[in-house]
């Protein structure tokens, strides 16, 4: 055996610098369109192998549920890879919930590349990445550890480099279902592929091509549904556009955040004083995952 113990496993943010619905499935899934972008807001994951197969997972911030994602992920990977080993999971939970953030599929993906390791299972990204889909549509993004573009439901990426940027972000105190937001009759509709700079969501031209200021594009067609669910998501989105002259939401809610500029200082500081209750971090992109560099 190799490894015993995996500490300080960072576990970032993402935010939606855009998101668009453009159809939606038999099943009822949206189809959407929009560029991932990972911050440095992360929660914090140790990792130490058990040998009685057992998974326990240890809170060592605010509590999770008993069922989290990151348990049902080295479930997942325990049962495909047919391991005897188990692991306890301390998850120092930094990254708001609720907020569209994607902090429960980047603990999941961070719990697999872990487990990965200390598991010797020697997986391939790929083959991780499809276990991922399983566990939820934004999971591969965090296992493919690049900024992407996105299609279909969220399985489709095209890694995009995008310059490291400063973005306010803002959690207001009511927390978002994502299911809810998607049925609500205020989700918006983007009738036509995305088109920025010359570069083609889904094209091929993705890969090489920088895809210039993504922070300026389009627009979060959730957003309204998400304003009409809680009226703190217009507030905190103002808030932000007063300072910086744009905001926006991330995912589907209720986070909000804005572009402060590429520079090595951020044109504004975060609001001196927020409401009750709300969260913020003035916060950098990521040009990669901290562990993108875990699976081949």
């Amino acid at each position: 055996m190799g490894l015993r113990a995996l500490y300080d496993i960072a576990a970032p943010a993402k935010l939606n610098a855009f998101l668009h619905v453009v159809g939606r499935r038999d099943d009822g899934y949206h189809l959407l369109q929009s560029v991932f972008v990972l911050i440095d807001w992360c929660d914090t994951l140790h990792v130490e192998r058990r040998s009685d197969g057992r998974l326990v997972r240890h809170d060592l911030g605010a509590a999770l549920p008993a069922d989290d994602l990151c348990l049902r992920a080295a479930a997942a990977l325990r049962a495909e890879s047919a391991s005897s080993l188990g692991a306890d999971i301390s998850i120092d939970k930094q990254i708001p919930t609720g907020a569209g953030l994607g902090g429960g599929s980047s603990d999941a993906a961070s719990t697999l590349l872990a487990l990965n390791r200390l598991w010797d299972l020697h997986w391939p990204r790929g083959r991780l990445a499809g276990l991922a889909l399983r566990l939820g549509a934004d999971v591969p993004f965090f296992i493919e550890g690049q900024n992407a573009a996105v299609e279909g439901i969220g399985e489709i990426l095209t890694p995009i480099r995008i310059p490291r940027a400063w973005l306010a972000v803002v959690k207001p105190a009511a927390g978002l279902a994502t299911a809810a937001i998607f049925r609500s009759a205020h989700v918006g509709r983007s009738p036509e592929a995305a088109i920025v700079e010359g570069f083609t969501v889904g094209s091929s031209a993705g890969h090489s091509a920088p895809f210039g200021n993504v922070w300026a594009y389009g627009r979060n067609d959730l957003q309204a549904a998400a304003e009409a669910e809680s009226d703190e998501v217009a507030r905190a989105a103002a808030a932000l556009k007063r300072i910086y002259g744009n905001s926006r939401m991330t995912g589907s809610g209720s986070a909000v955040f804005a572009f402060a500029g590429h520079a090595e200082t951020p044109t504004a500081g975060l609001p001196a004083v927020l409401e009750a209750g709300w969260q913020g971090k003035m916060c950098r992109s990521l040009i990669e995952h901290p562990l993108s560099g875990w699976a081949g």
